[in-house]
């Protein structure tokens, strides 16, 4: 008796089925039209790297979860890609010639052995678009403004971009008188703000022996509200003695000037002084982009990271990008139904039936013909029953069938059949294109 693998696949993987591979591509189709339109340009990094590339830039905690890929009697110490960016940073040192600025985009898997739950997978698709070679906020607030106007694209009406600055989180330490050693877990707590509210950042705090004056110079730091210019003010007035909050500070009032002038609405972002992306690496301004429902996480992230490349060259090289969590943003957007209707469940429009063996190669002219008019079109595989074939296009999805019998062969005709209504036409076999088109633009 055979002996059978039950079939499945590791934890926090998943196979994408056609249907939903449609609405991933629809997202993708369209961040990659706006990355493009920005004038980034495509890029394609192995999904394997060397392990010494990767280590080292993300933080301890971060290289945790880096996939170890080596093989038998391998002689190269591999794995899997964590992001994005790193990649980009390699490539850069090896390619010096490239033109400054560099603009990239590169829309590919990565992987992370993380606890698998609702938004987060261990492999996962990264969308990034990163400008390389220019110390300019303005490159920063083009990053905003691509995130605000993918998202928008996309349908989403509530979302927020949360701005700060690594500068200006690093002079609320020092401002605070933190020692150095403590501020890993300063930066921890304040970041934890959403989850355990105020209270819960102070009794934090104090079991990481901050003493209690200091606690409260940062609370009231965390609690200053206000559009982005009143918030920045505000921390001006705080922060002034502080030389690096200070270009913390300068370098979001830059960045938000530009925002205003793209016309970028304050309402779909905010300076957010306890927002710290975990990544090390960043440098100056950092951004991550929230939905209120559902709690999902953080939908995009990204920031300035100036200091990445030269640790693969003596030559480096100032660098900012966003990523978009493409996985995340399905997710939303399938539990609130925000996908055109003419996102279907098949990329198929037509079929075309087989009505008889002997017309099987006429069915197969219709095909061609409509294929030719760039028209995406299936034939039915055999010869059966016509309604069998109906009931295929309807599981599937298709909106058009045509049917040509004996009878329309003989006079020239074609039937076709609009699926979603059943509403049935016979047209000149010549006026078929004619008529399906007219029907898929609606």
């Amino acid at each position: 008796m055979a002996t059978f693998i039950r079939p499945r696949v590791p934890r926090g993987m998943r196979d994408i089925l056609p249907e939903q591979m449609i609405r991933r591509q629809y997202v993708i189709d369209v961040i990659r039209d706006v990355f493009e339109e920005f004038g980034f340009e495509p890029l394609q990094t192995p999904a394997l790297e060397l392990s010494e590339v990767l280590t080292g830039k993300y933080g301890p905690d971060a290289e945790k979860l880096i996939y170890q890929a080596g093989h038998v009697g391998g002689k190269e110490d591999i794995s899997l890609r964590y992001d994005l960016s790193v990649p980009l940073c390699r490539v850069v040192a090896m390619h010096p010639q490239l033109p400054k600025p560099f603009k990239r985009y590169q829309i590919d898997p990565v992987w992370r052995a993380e606890r698998p739950q609702k938004g987060r997978y261990r492999q996962f698709f990264q969308c990034d678009a990163d400008t390389v070679g220019t110390e300019s906020m303005l490159a920063d607030a083009e990053n905003v403004n691509l995130i605000y106007q993918v998202l928008t694209r996309l349908g989403f009406e509530q979302f927020e971009v949360n701005i700060n600055d690594r500068k200006l989180i690093t002079g609320i330490g020092q401002f605070a008188g933190v020692p150095e050693e403590q501020l890993g877990g300063l930066y921890r707590s304040i970041d934890k703000l959403d989850k355990i509210g105020l209270s819960g950042v102070r009794d934090e705090l104090a079991e990481n022996q901050i003493p209690g004056p200091v606690i409260e110079k940062l609370l009231a730091l965390l609690q200053i509200e206000g559009d982005p210019a009143t918030v920045l003010n505000a921390l001006s007035e705080q922060l002034g003695d502080s030389e690096i909050a200070g270009e913390g500070i300068a370098e979001l009032e830059e960045l938000n000037s530009y925002l205003t002038t793209l016309g970028v609405p304050d309402k779909f972002y905010r300076m957010n002084v306890s927002m710290v992306r975990g990544l090390e690496y960043y440098t100056g301004p950092i951004y991550e982009t929230v939905v209120e429902e559902p709690k999902i996480g953080s939908i995009t992230g990204g920031g300035r990271y100036d200091e990445l490349i030269g640790s693969f060259s003596k030559q480096g090289y100032p660098a900012t990008g966003t990523s978009f969590g493409i996985e995340r943003i399905i997710d939303v957007m399938e539990e609130f139904d925000m996908f055109p209707t003419t996102v279907g469940k098949t990329v198929t429009q037509v079929l075309v039936t087989v009505f008889d063996a002997e017309l099987a190669q006429e069915s197969l002219k219709l095909a061609t013909l409509l294929r030719q008019n760039g028209i995406r079109t299936e034939v039915y595989s055999r010869p059966t029953r016509l309604s069998t074939q109906i009931k295929y296009a309807d599981t599937k999805g298709i909106p058009y069938a045509v049917i040509l019998g004996s009878d329309e062969l003989e006079a020239g005709t074609v039937a076709i059949r609009n699926l979603a209504i059943r509403e049935q036409q016979v047209v000149p076999r010549e006026a078929l294109v004619e008529h399906i088109q007219r029907w898929i633009d609606g």
